[in-house]
């Protein structure tokens, strides 16, 4: 009795002194998370908004379709484009609480954000995620100056927290950028492919060889920035790539 009662003290302990460091607030509405709701990042009402996306998608880009849709040859907005990855995963459209999200990890205080999406990203789509038996989880990655500047890559955050989840190794130095390349928010669809053509590299080709890979980003749009990780990717040697991204935009 004395032993379980001093565990369990302990435990309070540690509980209260997490409370007083780092209050049970949601980081994304800053409403106080209730004693039950062992998550301390994310609420139970922001979850069900980041994680209640029922609308049908297309399995090769991940653009919303129609309940009815023929998407045998990918949709519309995709069909036109060859990609080099073989279908994408998203957790929901860039809108709403998920834009909220994402661009909240665009900077260094949304770390702990990314790594816990991730995981529950991982949780909620976990049948879709597993459905190209990926032997290894590949992050998008920013360049090293722009990662200088944001203070980590959300990315690399992301996949790291999808891989704690799903039990598969996450190698954030496989890919490496060659150069920096432009934003590509606000531009056409014929720049952003000009602009990420050749813009990676693979830099542990050992790791790859043979393996099926989860890419890992936040966003997709075009799918021009994963087809050309997915190129680098399978120059080095890699079986198949599937992407993950947390949003659609």
């Amino acid at each position: 009795m004395s032993d379980y009662s001093g565990r369990f003290n302990l435990q309070t302990l540690r509980s209260d002194l997490l409370d007083l460091v780092w209050p049970r607030i949601c980081c994304l509405c800053s409403a106080a998370i209730e004693l039950p709701d062992h998550d301390r990042c994310i609420c139970s009402t922001c979850r069900v908004q980041l994680f209640g996306d029922s609308r049908n998608c297309c399995p090769r880009c991940s653009s919303t379709v129609g309940p009815h849709a023929d998407v045998s040859n990918g949709c519309p907005r995709c069909r036109k484009f060859r990609f080099r990855f073989s279908g994408v995963v998203r957790l929901g459209e860039y809108d709403g609480l998920l834009r909220d999200a994402v661009l909240r990890m665009k900077h260094d205080s949304g770390e702990l954000l990314a790594e816990r999406v991730g995981e529950l990203f991982a949780v909620e789509r976990r049948a879709e995620l597993l459905a190209s038996k990926p032997d290894a989880i590949v992050p998008i990655p920013l360049h090293w100056q722009r990662r200088w500047k944001r203070g980590y890559d959300q990315a690399a955050t992301i996949a790291r927290g999808i891989s704690r989840m799903l039990n598969i190794a996450s190698h954030p130095g496989t890919l490496a950028r060659t150069r920096a390349t432009d934003l590509q928010a606000g531009s056409s669809a014929t720049a952003r492919w000009d602009n990420v053509r050749g813009a990676f590299r693979a830099v542990r080709a050992h790791r790859l060889h043979g393996k099926k890979i989860l890419l890992v980003d936040d966003v997709l749009t075009t799918g021009a920035t994963a087809d050309a990780a997915a190129e680098a990717l399978l120059s080095a040697g890699a079986a198949q790539v599937s992407v993950a991204v947390l949003a659609h935009r």
